[in-house]
């Protein structure tokens, strides 16, 4: 058991040409979750919303490393038998012309193992990051028709964020496909420093960019709000989300150690075992 002790913040923006934010986002630890209402479909925030529901019971019930990879599939299912449901009620009273979808980028902490590690996973465009030792790494890949382009060899990456079908994704979370998301184990480093974000802050920034703001901002609040302000100032063509999660300390709990914790004092830090 390790005791892992964060400190998190958000912040989104409907951004400078979508009248509605589709975006939502989760910061409910051990579980954090990006999602975005796909656009050009009807009631995409409904789809975000549905996901981030889902995703805020899983944290309620508790994260256990033996059921985790399966309790996420299970609330990622619901949230797609949820949009299903929406759909069916709504395009039979004539209200829904495309039906619902959202694409969703979850981090899920588990400590109950002798080495702690981040459970990532992605299902659409919405990304992961890491920023450890002065590096930004991106986690996830993009479910996409650009990405799939870029990994043919056919459009170069640089190409990737100008390209006309950039908003094509090739899986998500509604729709006749239930699709499998991604699964990432990524270890739990001191001074490690995680962003999930929509489409709206990716293809804004470029990855320096992402990665300088984050070196520089201290405080997680501070860089998730920086980091959508830059998104917006760069054009803000889409909805902008980001949450900042930072790892300020590890502990290793040792057999015979009391199960106590301190109640946080801040509302945006927390201690989690």
């Amino acid at each position: 058991m390790t005791q892992v002790d964060l400190k998190y913040g958000a912040a989104t923006h409907v951004g400078l040409v979508r009248v509605g934010n589709e975006d939502a986002h989760l910061v409910a630890p051990p579980v954090f979750v990006v999602a975005d209402g796909m656009g050009g479909h009807d009631h995409g925030d409904v789809a975000s919303a549905f996901a981030v529901e889902e995703f805020a019971r899983l944290a309620d019930e508790g994260i256990d490393a033996a059921t985790v990879a399966d309790a996420v599939s299970a609330a990622l299912t619901a949230v797609h038998a949820r949009i299903d449901e929406y759909d069916a009620v709504h395009h039979a009273a004539g209200e829904l012309l495309f039906g619902a979808g959202t694409t969703a980028v979850a981090a899920v902490l588990v400590t109950d193992v002798a080495e702690p590690y981040w459970l990532v996973a992605n299902l659409g465009d919405s990304r992961a990051y890491l920023f450890a030792d002065g590096e930004l790494v991106q986690l996830t890949v993009d479910h996409s028709l650009v990405q799939e382009l870029v990994d043919a060899g056919t459009i170069a990456a640089a190409d990737a964020a100008g390209h006309p079908d950039r908003h094509i994704v090739t899986r998500a979370l509604g729709g006749p496909v239930r699709h499998e998301p991604d699964l990432f184990h990524v270890p739990v480093e001191v001074s490690g420093r995680l962003l999930l974000c929509s489409d709206g802050v990716s293809e804004m920034l470029a990855h320096d960019d992402i990665g300088r703001i984050l070196a520089e901002r201290g405080e997680p609040t501070a860089a998730a709000e920086q980091v959508v302000a830059a998104a917006v100032e760069a054009g803000g063509r889409d909805n902008a989300t980001a949450v900042v999660v930072d790892v300020v300390g590890l502990t290793r709990e040792r057999p015979h150690d009391n199960d106590v914790r301190q109640p946080s004092t801040e509302q945006e830090t927390g201690a989690h075992p």
